[in-house]
């Protein structure tokens, strides 16, 4: 039991992570039918921003009083919010709102995504060295066991970082299901046109999407990059395996995005425990995205965003 809980506890950290970073994806599929594969590297821009506050903060010392490291935190979240909020809504002025402007085809909307995506790597390596693997600096004690469930260690990070995302996670379905800004985005979700001609404003709605999808993938990066090292390419493995869980969930809801990269991160992290080679969790983990879409194949909840609660 303590073995399983610990796996679930792990899988959890991670599964939320996911979520975070999938529900940068659902929104603007939702809004957009767009699947912003540039995503990935908002997270990592996250990180890289939050890495550079967090630094300035503490320094290579890392040392700061303990009154101060809930602040510290908290900067270091918001920066890596804002640092993605930032790239994402550059990325819909420049890489997206052009082409909708003309009415191209969905695949040139694509191939942008994947373009955009490829320069902000490129871009990232040459301002952070692409070879160099950073870490943040040591400014609490992220491994300082708090409790034990059923005899499975919960560390200070662990439940930082699961509390974190929760209450982003919260904080997003409410924002969406009991806003003007949420009642507006649902709408042009379900019907940009009948939305304009109620007076929405599709362009601001459309932008505010991306931002709040940018912060929550750049927070996720802040979250990944104290845990783990991170560089240049990080984005890559993490934003795939979130698509994945957005598609798990049902591409386009926004509860189906945190089912889904729960569910994710709990599958991976339970690969070890069931006796399968650690070299096989990537595999596992789509062979079960398969077998859930061939039984119900809108995803596990399936709704659209427009249609969402």
């Amino acid at each position: 039991m303590s073995d399983f809980m610990g796996y679930l506890i792990l899988g959890l950290t991670r599964g939320s992570m996911y979520a975070l970073i999938a529900l940068g994806y659902t929104l603007v599929y939702g809004v957009l039918q767009l699947i912003n594969f540039a995503n990935s590297e908002v997270f990592m821009f996250g990180a890289f921003g939050s890495f550079i506050v967090v630094h300035f903060i503490v320094g290579d010392s890392g040392h700061a009083p303990g009154w101060a490291i809930p602040l510290v935190f908290l900067a270091g979240l918001l920066s890596g919010a804002l640092s993605g909020a930032a790239v994402a809504w550059t990325l819909e002025r420049v890489a997206y709102r052009p082409l909708r402007k003309r009415g191209v085809p969905k695949l040139a909307f694509l191939i942008s995504a994947i373009g955009a995506s490829f320069f902000l790597a490129q871009l990232a390596g040459k301002l952070f060295n692409r070879f160099t693997n950073n870490a943040f600096p040591p400014y609490f004690a992220t491994n300082k066991i708090l409790f034990h469930v059923f005899g499975a260690q919960v560390t200070l990070l662990q439940v930082v970082i699961i509390l974190s995302a929760l209450v982003m996670m919260l904080f997003l379905d409410r924002l969406v299901s009991g806003t003007k800004l949420g009642r507006g985005i649902r709408a042009v979700a379900e019907d940009s046109s009948t939305a304009a001609l109620m007076g929405i404003d599709i362009d601001r709605t459309i932008s505010r999407t991306f931002v709040i999808s940018g912060a929550l993938a750049g927070a996720a990066g802040f979250l990944f990059g104290t845990a783990f090292v991170f560089y240049s390419t990080m984005g890559f493995q993490p934003g795939i395996k979130a698509f994945a869980a957005a598609v798990l969930g049902g591409i386009g809801n926004i509860r189906g995005a945190m089912l889904g990269g729960l569910i994710l991160g709990v599958v991976e992290n339970m690969v070890p425990f069931v006796g399968i080679d650690t070299r096989w969790t990537d595999v596992v983990s789509f062979v079960v995205l398969v077998v859930v879409l061939v039984f119900r194949p809108s995803g596990i909840l399936g709704e659209r965003l427009g249609r969402a609660a």
